[in-house]
């Protein structure tokens, strides 16, 4: 059982915000020894690290007290924190979570041009090697992109990667900027394919070719619950959780073994018709990696490659 969320803060949720799932299942899947979920977030508290002002969204508090406490009961040994947007660029919730885990996480900022080089070797101390850009437009108000691209630049010379947050039906327009920045570039969830379409129709093979004509460029093949059509197991178990997503990723793992990272997404924002049990997201993982091998490259051999090496 996790540590149980705040009842009361000073700031009000969304309204129709889904909290994370308190009691997640054990997983039947065993871990991979060293395994590390390369995705996930904190959210405050909100009392100890308001939310910024320009947010398009306010979170229940997810905290890495909490965070830590799922990642042992899951089975990973380390995490990889994703700065979130809900935090803008006060990356200092995530500094403190880098910090309390004594070296078993690293992290993901959010940064503006106007950052000094101190303040970059500041987050590379405490753990930091990526930045974020979010080109979801629901999320985050637009950034020009010279802005990005000088930012880019100058986290290249620490080593930093970028990771990209868009949407599949604005991959064509975002082409020639993804395939211009000069560091690796990580993927989130498949760049959000529509999973109604075919595995090998025209939307999906055009995320395929960005990897396939770029080894720089990476994918996360996490969250089928934001992907998904056909949604969870129905209650009577006999259904394959977000069976609909599994074709997709298992394509990208099978196709790019030693360019994927899986993670969980904790605590899951902005989920609108669900909130998945982590327990049983774990389980979803030898559906896509089906060997032992691709197992091992996707949760131990590939994160630890990028994030601590």
């Amino acid at each position: 059982m996790l540590p149980s969320r705040p009842t009361a803060g000073p700031h009000t949720k969304t309204a129709g915000w889904l909290d994370w799932y308190e009691g997640p299942a054990q997983p039947r899947f065993a871990l991979p020894p060293g395994s590390v979920d390369a995705h996930c977030h904190v959210f405050g508290p909100g009392d100890v690290f308001p939310y910024a002002p320009e947010r398009k969204y306010t979170p229940c508090d997810a905290s890495a007290e909490q965070l830590f406490a799922l990642r042992d009961h899951l089975g990973f040994a380390r995490n990889v924190i994703v700065q979130a947007t809900c935090h803008g660029a006060d990356n200092s919730a995530l500094v403190d979570a880098l910090t309390k885990a004594a070296g078993r996480a690293r992290g993901v900022a959010t940064v503006r041009r106007d950052i000094s080089d101190a303040q970059l070797r500041a987050l590379h101390e405490a753990g930091v090697r990526g930045v974020r850009f979010n080109f979801v437009k629901r999320l985050v108000d637009f950034t020009p992109q010279d802005e990005l691209m000088d930012i880019a630049a100058r986290i290249a010379r620490l080593g930093w990667h970028v990771v990209i947050y868009f949407e599949a039906r604005d991959l064509p327009e975002l082409w020639d900027f993804f395939t211009a920045l000069p560091t690796t570039v990580v993927v989130d969830h498949m760049g959000r394919p529509d999973v109604n379409l075919p595995v090998d129709g025209p939307q999906f093979e055009l995320f395929m070719r960005l990897m396939r004509e770029h080894p720089n460029i990476w994918s996360k093949v996490s969250c089928p619950e934001r992907l998904s059509l056909s949604g969870p197991p129905a209650l009577d178990g006999q259904s394959a959780p977000y069976r609909d997503v599994l074709p997709f990723a298992r394509r990208v793992v099978e196709t790019f073994p030693d360019r994927v990272l899986w993670g969980t997404d904790w605590p899951h924002p902005n989920l609108k018709d669900h909130m998945p049990d982590d327990g049983l997201l774990v389980d979803f993982i030898p559906q896509i990696a089906t060997t032992a091998e691709l197992q091992r490259k996707l949760l131990v051999d590939n994160p630890m490659r990028l994030y601590w090496a």
